[in-house]
């Protein structure tokens, strides 16, 4: 039975390039020079941490580092900004987090989105991603068309298609 996998995963190959490239433009700016403006990426954790020495320089490493990722082709839907935390004296930091994975919600939204169109096809929730079976080959390509419509808040993707 025909079948393809939603999932939401970041390239992450992709973000630690940005990363870096927004780190040597930001130690280069020359409003940022001088500044302890840095942008740090914990790996393994899927953490972006921004530091700075004011709300407003904050902004300008998360307005270079989105700019960056877009150039990328790094959906910045991946991007869950945490707030802004004073670390003594002037300056600050945000913890931006790397979503990674279809939440148990967001799978819930899709499935009854597919549900709900009466297509002929059947949605199932498989860890962190959703399963979408068919009969056919355009009812599936019909489904995908349909999540891209319906589901704007999440960047989703389509792998795993068999025949």
């Amino acid at each position: 039975m025909p079948s393809f996998d939603t999932v939401s995963e970041a390239n992450m190959e992709e973000v630690k390039n940005a990363v870096t490239q927004s780190n040597k433009v930001i130690t280069n700016r020359f409003d940022l020079k001088g500044t302890s403006a840095k942008i740090e990426l914990k790996d393994k954790e899927r953490e972006i941490i921004v530091f700075g020495d004011s709300d407003f320089h904050l902004d300008q490493i998360n307005i270079e580092l989105t700019q960056t990722l877009g150039k990328r082709k790094v959906d910045v839907r991946f991007l869950d900004m945490g707030k802004v935390e004073k670390i003594g004296g002037d300056k600050v930091k945000q913890v931006i987090k790397v979503k990674n994975g279809i939440e148990t919600e967001d799978a819930k939204k899709i499935v009854k989105a597919i549900k709900d169109s009466k297509m002929k096809v059947q949605a199932s929730i498989q860890g962190d991603a959703v399963r979408v079976q068919g009969a056919k080959r355009d009812d599936l390509q019909a489904a995908m068309a349909l999540l891209r419509k319906e589901i704007k808040d999440l960047p989703l993707e389509f792998n795993n298609f068999r025949d």
